[in-house]
């Protein structure tokens, strides 16, 4: 979440120079590169991933409430409670400011342009598939936040409707990000929609006050929606914006692209390998998930979400801890936060697979960085932490979507995966 300023110049930069691509029947949406949580000196930032930590604990905290909300807990996995709100505090860290923790080269999220309003208002947004709803900076806006962001305006679209009701997420330093509800034109790459439900917020927490972004905008099911209305995807099918209810992600330190409207054959190779989405969570969730250490399943039949709005990838902390014993020379690098270290010379192979193909983590993608400068340990990019989504659910995000091409369909409720080209 936290980058110098300086970057939203490069950020803005480099999409301006990559505009989107029409090719087939999709859109092509260039996206920039979001940083691991590694300092320059190739050790781990740990305050860093804590704050990290935090601020996805409360995601999915909020995306709980809003599932309790608009479906009720008979959709909750066994196990899945809403948590009391996460604080740094929690993790023995106080609060920053608007100080970057460190000098954070490339700390973007997976970030593109998109546009709202008639005339259109243009905004640097955050591609999330772990939440479902859109949300911008609205020029009613008094947080000291707000300042250097792009603001929305109602009153200057002739096609802006505001709407009943409220929005609102907490965030981990005590701040939130609120607003009211308003409908507008939409558009992200030439896929226009009309009508669509978002929050101009006028409270905007100072998590963001050195993050890049405007906003964000959420790729998941309507059934975790703050506002319980459709994201902005599943409008493009519902009024036909888009020819298949298809979106892929490419992530990569270079090249990373958001594709709407199907896949990019030139970014992958072979087939693509789908399985079939548990919809009852308003996640991208899988079910028959094993985690392999080399060529041995350490942990079986667990379920897993996909969510590039998460930097690295957690699961309970008990079958964490199962999965490192077969790590050869792992210890405990954090016991409070569930982080892992392991011999930089000799990283893990570490797989997820579905009953299909074994997808590995590279051993760089798997790397946070070393535990001090000199120790030889690395911190491995899977942590043990309870994030309240149930027993035998794990999250997978940046860490492990870097090495495969990942494909979301609507259309057949499923999640595939495929090599990268």
């Amino acid at each position: 979440m936290f980058c110098k300023a300086s970057l939203i110049t490069v950020a803005l930069a480099l999409i301006a120079a990559a505009s989107p691509v029409q090719e087939n029947s999709g859109i092509r949406i260039p996206l920039a590169k979001r940083s691991s949580l590694t300092n320059e000196d190739g050790t781990f930032n740990r305050e860093k991933a804590i704050i990290s930590t935090v601020n996805t604990i409360n995601k999915h905290r909020a995306n709980l409430i809003n599932l309790e909300k608009n479906v009720g807990r008979q959709a909750f996995k066994e196990g899945a409670e809403i948590k009391p709100l996460a604080t740094l505090a929690d993790f023995n860290l106080t609060k920053r400011q608007n100080e970057p923790l460190t000098d954070e080269e490339d700390d973007l999220e997976w970030a593109g342009t998109i546009s709202i309003g008639t005339p259109a208002q243009k905004f640097l947004i955050d591609f999330d598939t772990g939440s479902s709803d859109l949300w911008v900076p609205s020029s009613s806006c008094r947080s000291s936040t707000c300042s250097s962001k792009k603001k929305y305006t109602a009153s200057s679209s002739s096609t802006s409707s505001k709407k009943s009701g409220s929005f609102q997420i907490q965030y981990g330093d005590g701040s939130t990000v609120s607003g009211p509800v308003y409908t507008d034109t939409v558009n992200v790459a030439g896929v226009t929609v009309k009508n669509q439900y978002f929050s101009p917020v006028t409270t905007l927490s100072s998590s963001f006050a050195n993050d890049p972004i405007d906003g964000l905008l959420g790729l998941a099911y309507p059934a975790i929606s703050n506002l319980n209305q459709n994201p902005f995807f599943n409008t493009a099918i519902q009024q036909g914006a888009v020819s298949e209810g298809v979106f892929a992600f490419k992530l990569a330190s270079s090249g990373s692209e958001l594709y709407l409207g199907g896949t990019d054959s030139k970014l992958y190779t072979g087939s693509i390998e789908f399985h079939d989405v548990d919809t009852s969570t308003g996640f991208w969730q899988i079910t028959g998930a094993k985690a392999y250490v080399g060529s041995k399943a350490a942990v079986s039949n667990f379920e897993t979400i996909i969510d590039s709005g998460t930097t690295i990838m957690y699961g309970p902390p008990s079958a964490v801890k199962t999965l490192y014993a077969s790590v050869s020379g792992s210890k405990v690098y954090d016991s409070e936060n569930g982080y892992y270290s392991y011999p930089c010379n000799s990283p893990p192979t570490v797989a997820f697979s579905w009953g299909g193909k074994k997808w590995t983590i590279s051993a760089a993608n798997f790397n946070l960085g070393e535990t001090e400068s000199g120790s030889g340990q690395c911190v491995g990019a899977l942590a043990g932490q309870d994030i309240g989504l149930g027993n035998n659910v794990w999250l997978l995000g940046d860490s492990f979507m870097k090495n495969v091409y990942t494909v979301f369909s609507f259309d057949d409720d499923a999640v595939g995966f495929a090599t990268l080209a």
